[in-house]
């Protein structure tokens, strides 16, 4: 491959904003075709980034042999139908979170990955983050020792899409999102513990999901909002790791917490970074130095620059720089626990992995879909 990986953009959105500032700031990467069902999207797009060329047909795009890599941007229930035709028109894909709206979608892409013999990557911020990338190498020297808990934290006092006064009403209407708190803020929490723990098997999921908070009844009826404002489980997983969920868009409380895992030897908290262990028959918690450390492991360690970030990963993986971090693995592995979670809800019972193998199907919808426009 060359030394630029050339990109074509699926959606002009606003996700694809934050996702085409990124490139803007990898000399390696360029974006040189955008994809949009609105015109003044696309418009917008190759005026704000210098983009060449638009088009409104997505297939169009991934019809052009220059394009090495694409990254979908669209909404939930769409990036199913979308990967999968990249993935067999040759190009790589970079999807937005989370991989698809079931776990059926989710393992069609799987597999269309491995059938195609294309690189798959799921963007994930948070695995990249210092105190992440620090967690690992903690738990990776052994100072945890045996791990056995496991706990995935996002807060949110007041925030929830659209209704709340951001975003459109597509992330609320489970037709086009699939879910709420758990698929916006929910798959970065427990994909990163997964990466800290190594991503063992999903044995069973316990769960509930509530929308008990007031809100705008005009913004409510206008974008069917029919998905969940929090979301709790309960994992066991393979190893005997107990794994705990809470995800909350909006609720009563001061969201004092934090994700954090568990060993025989010691433990950490993610946000700020904070371990604790014992030292001469004394508990002890300390921080770190992370910017420190992070300078000297870039001044040391060169290839460090491909770690900073999802996308800057994606692209430094494709150039054969680093190897790429398996992120469509824990994706796969989140979207088994999510749907988990809505099938113990809705059944008001504990599920094995395997049911929710067996009870998955696709919400996949048709790539051609409008989006609500708020008036």
């Amino acid at each position: 491959m060359a030394d630029t990986i050339r990109v074509g953009i699926i959606g002009a959105g606003q996700i694809a904003t934050h996702h085409m500032t990124k490139y803007k700031d990898i000399p390696q990467a360029k974006v040189v075709a955008v994809s949009d069902l609105f015109p003044e999207k696309i418009k917008t797009a190759k005026e704000r980034f210098g983009i060449p060329d638009g088009y409104a047909d997505f297939k169009e795009l991934l019809r052009r042999d220059d394009i090495d890599a694409v990254d979908v941007c669209v909404h939930n229930n769409k990036h199913a139908p979308i990967t999968i035709a990249a993935l067999e028109a040759g190009k790589h894909v970079y999807c937005e979170k989370p991989m698809a709206g079931t776990y059926r979608d989710a393992e069609a892409m799987f597999k269309a990955a491995a059938k195609a013999k294309r690189k798959l990557s799921i963007q994930m911020t948070t695995l990249f983050s210092p105190e992440s990338r620090a967690a690992k190498r903690l738990i990776d020297d052994g100072q945890l020792g045996k791990l056995y808990y496991a706990r995935s934290f996002g807060y949110r006092r007041r925030g929830r899409p659209f209704v709340d006064g951001y975003g459109t009403a597509n992330f609320v209407d489970k037709s086009i999102c699939a879910g709420g708190a758990l698929f916006d803020m929910g798959i970065y929490h427990i994909a990163n513990i997964l990466f800290l723990v190594g991503n063992p098997k999903v044995l069973t999921v316990t769960g509930a999901t509530h929308q008990e908070l007031d809100m705008y009844e005009e913004r409510r009826k206008f974008s069917n909002f029919s998905v969940e404002e929090m979301g709790l489980g309960w994992v066991r997983l393979e190893g005997g790791i107990s794994f705990d969920i809470e995800e909350t868009w909006a609720v009563h409380h001061d969201g004092q917490e934090a994700s954090k895992v568990l060993g025989s030897k010691g433990g950490i908290k993610l946000n700020p970074l904070t371990f604790f262990s014992s030292v001469a028959d004394m508990p002890m918690s300390s921080t770190f130095d992370l910017s420190g450390s992070d300078t000297r492991w870039h001044s040391c360690f060169p290839k460090s620059v491909w770690y900073d970030s999802s996308q800057q990963h994606w692209v430094g993986a494709l150039l054969g720089e680093v190897p790429l971090l398996p992120t469509h693995e824990f994706a796969l592995n989140t979207a088994l626990i999510s749907e988990g979670i809505f099938m113990s809800t809705r059944l008001g019972r504990e599920v094995t992995a395997d049911e929710v193998r067996k009870g998955s199907v696709s919400t996949a919808i048709d790539p051609y879909t409008p989006e609500k426009v708020w008036k």
